[in-house]
């Protein structure tokens, strides 16, 4: 029998305690509390995300159930669902916060040189976007949606080298897309991929004037005029036109002011005719369509992230309880991302978190239930066990 320590146990010790005793400390977060303070809350939230558990109360019925083995697990003890919900209620969303934006800081360099599917470039590549959680008005009134219904809107941009989350702004449904551009400082020389929600051109321009790079889809009814015309495009690639226009628009003329790129390529497979907007002159017109092409890994992210851990079904009401639950959840992500780097397992981060949710009682050592070699057929057919 293996007397180590339990793999739950052993995913902490890649956490910084002294980190995010800092976050707490800057908010005061432990103020009149005993034995469940904000690192136990946060081991606690982390141990329901890890082991994809749909409530507060499946976390304390699971707690309890093995509150024997709390202190090796790295708990100080069990607490009931009421005063789980409280701490969720009452304590600041910004500790997780801070937190979480310390991981990213943490994590991101390790995935500097992950190289980007069929792309060649050095720069730093993002892709923008946002995801919705549709929620009941009536339950939620601090997060109104769209058509009388009540959301939460996760906006995100992720580093496509490793599909690590380098920011993230959680806000009600009305919240517009675009406006994020507003809040996002621009990167020199980086690569934004964005869809044609994030059409803002003085957004935009901003972007350009700071040495950075943005490629969105156009929207059907710009108003424009071409100025030149690259003819050296190969058709066969898919490729339809490479074109430098100017906006005739009043108002976006003067928001924009500067000649912009526009790539004309037609997806054979969907049988559709795509456009791209760009203010990167450097690249070809077909690595335009490449890069574009890798922004639906931030779709990926999102759709994963909402099937495997613990998102959809929100543990609690209030803002405060909402923002607590999807920072912790991104905290995850993150230290599975570092346990990932860490022991150079070649395993995905998506895999990784499906093994850790069912193994969080054993005693194996998690470098060698991370690092063995396995075929993926065989892997495949342990996970679907466990999803029927």
């Amino acid at each position: 029998m293996n007397s180590g320590k339990y793999i739950f146990a052993q995913t902490l010790d890649f956490v910084n305690k002294y980190e995010f005793s800092k976050c707490v400390n800057r908010y005061n977060g432990d103020y009149r509390t005993r034995d469940f303070n904000c690192w136990n809350q946060f081991v606690q939230l982390y141990f329901g995300q890890l082991t994809s558990l749909n409530s507060l109360r499946d976390i304390a019925t699971c707690l309890k159930a093995h509150k024997n083995k709390l202190y090796h697990l790295g708990m100080n003890g069990y607490v009931n669902q009421s005063s789980l919900s409280r701490a969720n209620e009452g304590r600041d969303w910004r500790i997780f916060a801070d937190f979480g934006e310390y991981l990213i800081s943490q994590v991101r360099p390790m995935y500097a040189a992950h190289p980007i599917p069929n792309i060649r470039l050095e720069n730093e590549v993002f892709a923008l976007d946002s995801t919705t959680i549709s929620l009941s008005l009536v339950l939620f009134q601090w997060a109104p949606g769209k058509y009388s219904r009540g959301a939460v809107k996760i906006h995100t941009l992720l580093d496509i080298r490793g599909s690590i989350p380098s920011f993230v702004l959680v806000s009600d449904g009305k919240y517009h897309d675009s406006n994020i551009l507003d809040v996002i400082m621009p990167v020199w020389g980086a690569i934004y991929l964005m869809d044609k929600a994030y059409i803002d051109f003085e957004a935009l321009y901003r972007i350009n004037l700071a040495g950075a790079f943005f490629i969105s889809r156009a929207k059907s009814n710009m108003d424009y005029t071409i100025t030149h015309q690259n003819y050296n495009i190969n058709p066969i690639t898919g490729l339809r036109s490479d074109k430098t226009i100017i906006l005739n628009g009043y108002k976006s003329k003067k928001l924009y002011p500067e000649p912009l790129r526009m790539v004309e390529y037609h997806d054979e497979e969907k049988d559709i005719t795509l456009y791209f907007l760009t203010n990167n002159q450097e690249v070809s017109a077909l690595e335009v369509t490449k890069l574009y092409k890798n922004r639906w890994q931030i779709e990926v992210f999102f759709k994963w992230i909402k099937q495997n851990l613990t998102i959809k079904k929100l543990w609690g009401r209030s803002e405060n309880a909402v923002n607590i639950h999807i920072w912790v959840a991104i905290c995850t992500y993150l230290i599975v991302a570092h346990i990932k780097h860490t022991l150079r397992s070649n395993l995905s981060i998506y895999e990784i978190i499906q093994i850790l949710s069912i193994s969080a009682m054993d005693k194996t050592p998690i470098k060698e239930l991370l690092t063995a070699e396995f075929s993926n057929q065989n892997f495949n057919e342990q996970i679907n066990l466990f999803d029927n």
